[in-house]
């Protein structure tokens, strides 16, 4: 990047864009005619952090860099370089910047600039601003879907804003409403599932607990993510190629991403991949035609991790860097994430005329009006005096454990839970996740011991008179030793009760040594390690044996699933993980979450999704059944519910019309206890294939045991809909089957029809 000399000049009048009281399209005007064409390119480019390029300068190699997308250095860069630039006006973002000490020093860096344009600090905030050190870290993203709670999905982005902007932290690269629909992918757990209705939902109340209305000081900006295709690449890797109809990108990928722009968010990041040929980073309809044509979206566009680059050193759609540049930018491109070749090579492609100052100027003003309406030309800084008042707040911690409670699912129980602690006094924990900080998930840093509960602190708090027995298997699944293996499986038969806690390994400071999360993709969707021995070893005791799974994707526990008594997935529960899983297990809480995401048997049952098409089990496998091992909406509780009198306002409505849904819901059993129904519909026969059953709505019923309640869902136009052979969106006549269950299970569901008149 190279260093260029500035004009002090700058147009006479009075400087409107420092006054508060203007208007901010005026304030943003106003700095515009004053910026040079370097200042302009320089608010597009984003930089990694100094704190960041000192550790990573010392620990990686430039050979290291080339595969990681989480960790960089500018090779002949030093930190003193982007300081001055910073001093210059030629910096307009950072990233992985982690402390409020550092932001607010990067924010004084730039006061010194001729303009004194702030910089707008992005952070992977994912399940609260967690990736930093001393946040309140929730739930991961895949947990909170299975509550099927938006609105503590807007709760948690609220406070989630808070927290960052007492670190003085502005943008959140979150919420990922990619449909995950690929069990491979590392990604799976900071997506809301596979269910395009649910992902909406979701991805919609946390864009507006984000933003609020963007002009309040504990307000930040929301980016959804990745546009558009990578939950589903075609070998199950992150970035690798993705090739899908327009069909299925309209009606499965798309509504997220068009809901989240709906609800206000005010940036978006393209995705990693290529789709159907052509690199997100410069696909000209996925930015202009879809994004800012069709849905007329008023934000900016921000790159991934060094994408812009790799449309020429791994795409190979343009033969150097600066055509890659150019291509992004004609596409639409608003931010470059990140590095030190942009602003030089963007300033040249508008001095040779490829570019012109006007493509330039659209951008940065979509950039500027942010920074306007986010105040941070008023309120550059935070005050680290009181940064810790609110964050890790009794109320964000209040949060974080209720969310944890309604996150955890009970896959399995054959009656051994809740666990009676009169009856189970010494009880076995063991397993790689037993005893470790991996059960904040991916996207946390390594928060203070006193602030993470394990799962045997967990068990230790709350039943405080059982003797816990526990065996160390380590924290990494590959290197398992055999003699810790043989040491849990003694113990198991001494003891009333075995618990291991197995699953995936997430904590991206071991970023080598993770088998779940970004970039951190499987060939199998089975135990890593010596896991599986663990078990079969374990229930070998005859000893009654409970499973719990810390992971970020569905695992292929099929053995687990046919041989033990109870398993419970508890994904990635956050801070609160150990308190929350032992108050399900001993019944202090009666878990209410069902799966957001159908589990495959194994990986050869990829793709294993609930709104398939009819034809796709029209031959089913042989040797193995073609059922999940569990699917998507099942959850168990300690209690039971009856579903019944299901009825319908109408049996025949106009295609304009609406008809409600109602059931009884009966609490059959002797606790009081949450359950999630859920309604789908079919498109009994239609002018194109349709999906066998599509979620359209559900709710979340308190019900006190003994208890029934009448639940109405109305079905609006906008659920009976879909693309014909024209792709033309349409709502055909014919006969719609009504499906309303516990699950999206067949034989769960009670049904009735109605007909969309001609």
């Amino acid at each position: 990047m190279a260093t260029v000399l500035l004009s002090s000049c700058s147009p006479s009048g009075e400087e409107i864009y420092k006054n508060p009281s203007a208007p901010v399209e005026e304030r943003v005007e106003d700095l515009l005619s004053r910026m040079t064409l370097e200042e302009k390119v320089g608010q597009m480019n984003q930089f990694v952090g100094i704190e960041h390029i000192k550790a990573n300068s010392a620990s990686m190699t430039e050979e290291e860099l080339k595969n990681n997308t989480a960790n960089a250095f500018y090779p002949g860069v030093t930190e003193k370089d982007v300081e001055r630039w910073t001093e210059q006006g030629l910096i307009g973002s950072f990233l992985h910047v982690l402390t409020i000490e550092e932001a607010n020093y990067l924010q004084s860096l730039a006061m010194k600039s001729r303009l004194q344009i702030p910089i707008i600090f992005g952070i992977d905030a994912i399940h609260g601003n967690a990736n930093a050190p001393d946040n309140t870290v929730y739930p991961t993203n895949i947990g909170l879907a299975c509550s099927f709670d938006t609105e503590m999905a807007y709760k948690i982005a609220r406070q989630t804003a808070k927290e960052m902007r007492a670190m003085n932290m502005h943008w959140t690269f979150n919420p990922n409403v990619e449909v995950a629909r690929d069990p491979r992918w590392g990604r799976v757990g900071e997506t809301f599932g596979e269910d395009p209705y649910l992902v909406t939902l979701m991805g919609v109340e946390s864009v507006k607990g984000y933003q609020g209305d963007l002009n309040r000081p504990e307000d930040v900006l929301a980016c959804i993510k990745h546009f558009v295709g990578g939950s589903q690449p075609i070998n199950g890797t992150n970035g690798s190629p993705t090739d899908l109809s327009e069909r299925t990108i309209r009606e499965i990928f798309f509504p997220p991403f068009k809901a989240g722009v709906d609800a206000g968010a005010m940036s978006l990041m393209t995705a990693h991949n290529e789709l159907n040929g052509i690199p997100c980073h410069s696909n000209e309809w996925l930015m202009q035609d879809v994004l800012r044509n069709e849905w007329k979206f008023p934000g900016f566009v921000v790159s991934d991790w060094m994408d812009i680059e790799h449309i020429h050193d791994l795409h190979a759609t343009a033969e150097n860097l600066k055509e890659a540049f150019y291509q992004s930018i004609e596409a639409g491109m608003d931010m470059h994430m990140h590095g030190i070749h942009w602003n030089e090579m963007v300033v040249e492609l508008v001095k040779e005329g490829r570019l012109s100052e006007k493509r330039i100027t659209e951008s940065v003003r979509r950039i500027l009006d942010i920074k306007f309406r986010l105040g941070l030309f008023e309120q550059p800084y935070a005050d680290e005096k009181k940064s810790m008042e609110i964050r890790l707040s009794a109320e964000h911690r209040a949060t974080a454990l209720e969310a944890a409670r309604n996150s955890i699912v009970l896959l399995k129980n054959d009656g051994v839970l809740p666990l009676d602690a009169s009856k189970y006094k010494r009880v076995l924990v063991t397993g790689i996740n037993a005893n470790d900080m991996n059960v904040l998930g991916d996207w946390s840093a390594v928060q203070k011991n006193e602030n993470v509960s394990t799962i045997l602190q967990g068990l230790q708090q709350i039943a405080p008179d059982t003797r816990f027995d526990f065996v160390d298997q380590g924290w990494d699944p590959r290197n398992m030793d055999q003699r810790k293996v043989n040491e849990a499986a003694a113990l198991a038969k001494q003891v009333d009760l075995n618990i291991v806690v197995a699953g995936e390994y997430m904590m991206r400071f071991r970023w080598a040594d993770r088998t779940d999360g970004e970039d951190t993709d499987r060939s199998d969707i089975d135990l890593v390690g010596l896991q599986n021995e663990l078990i079969e070893k374990v229930a070998a005791s005859g000893k009654p044996t409970i499973l719990i799974l810390v992971n970020g994707r569905p695992l292929g526990v099929e053995w687990a699933a046919e041989n033990l008594p109870a398993i419970v997935e508890a994904w990635a529960p956050g801070m609160y993980a150990g308190q929350a899983v032992a108050e399900i297990l001993y019944g202090k809480v009666n878990p209410t979450a069902k799966l957001a995401i159908t589990i495959p048997r194994s990986v050869g049952q990829v793709q294993m999704i609930y709104n398939h098409k009819p034809s796709q089990y029209f031959h089913p496998y042989v040797v193995k059944p073609s059922t999940p091992l569990w699917p998507f909406g099942h959850g168990l509780s300690y209690t039971t519910y009856d579903y019944s009198d299901l009825r319908i306002s109408s049996k025949e409505i106009a295609a304009d019309g609406t008809v409600d849904v109602q059931v009884k819901i009966t609490n059959t059993g002797n606790r009081d206890g949450v359950e999630i129904t859920q309604l789908y519909i079919r498109d009994t026969y239609s002018s194109v294939t349709r999906p066998v059953k599509e979620l359209k709505d559900f709710a979340r019923i308190p019900l006190k045991a003994g208890e029934s309640k009448a639940v109405t869902f109305t079905i609006t136009p906008d659920k009976l809909g879909f693309y014909d052979k024209n792709m033309k969106w349409i709502i055909e006549p014919g006969e719609f089957k009504i499906m309303v269950g516990p699950s999206s299970s067949d034989e769960a569901l009670l049904t009735e029809t109605f007909t969309v008149k001609k």
